[in-house]
């Protein structure tokens, strides 16, 4: 007599959470203030539509000027996960694409102007705040991580991301010296690096 499988299985499931990083860095570090929500939706045996939103204020002291950034960011791209799991995990080792758009605004605290000849007078000291608002950045990133189950459903992931920067609209007279969700900047670089821990909570659509 045969007897009739009762498994389901499905490709389909919806991994939410948070990037821990940002939190512990907020707590620890009284120039920053952040927040990031991600999600990836599993569509496939080996790819994965993902998905960031998040939120940071950051405050830059250097030795010729001080400055605050502020703004969101969203990003938007595909996982493939290389890892070869059995049946019932999630697990992965994985590597990403995504396009990333970053709108915020930056107020420049205070500056030195540098005096070519200090010999005769000093640097000028402004401390006049100066607001630069409405800046856009749009970039790409690149990601290689891992996500593993460390309790039933429950997550714990960390991930190395390269960036660069592909339209960047800067205020007149000013850099944007920092963007939330890509980080500092340089003059003559339009790329990035950046690391993320994560966790995350898998909603099955239904078990197995």
């Amino acid at each position: 007599e045969k007897t009739k499988d009762t498994t389901r299985f499905s490709d389909f499931s919806l991994r939410v959470g948070t990037d821990i990083s940002k939190l512990a860095k907020t707590s620890l570090v009284k120039e920053y203030n952040g927040f990031e929500v991600n999600a990836d939706f599993k569509f496939s045996k080996k790819y994965y539509l993902a998905v960031e939103f998040g939120r940071e204020n950051r405050t830059i002291d250097e030795t010729q000027l001080n400055f605050t950034t502020q703004g969101n960011y969203f990003k938007l791209g595909i996982d493939y996960n290389t890892y070869e799991n059995w049946l019932n995990m999630n697990n992965a080792i994985f590597v990403g694409l995504r396009y990333g758009l970053s709108s915020y605004s930056t107020k420049l605290n205070n500056y030195s102007v540098l005096n070519p000849d200090p010999y005769w007078l000093e640097n000028e000291f402004v401390t006049t705040p100066i607001e630069y608002e409405n800046s856009t950045t749009q970039f790409i990133e690149l990601l290689i991580g891992i996500k593993a189950e460390i309790f039933n459903n429950l997550y714990l992931g960390v991930n190395v991301q390269l960036k660069k920067y592909i339209n960047n609209k800067v205020p007149d007279n000013f850099e944007n010296l920092y963007i939330p969700g890509f980080g500092k900047t340089t003059d003559d670089s339009k790329w990035g690096v950046g690391f993320g821990y994560t966790i995350s909570y898998l909603i099955p659509f239904y078990k197995n």
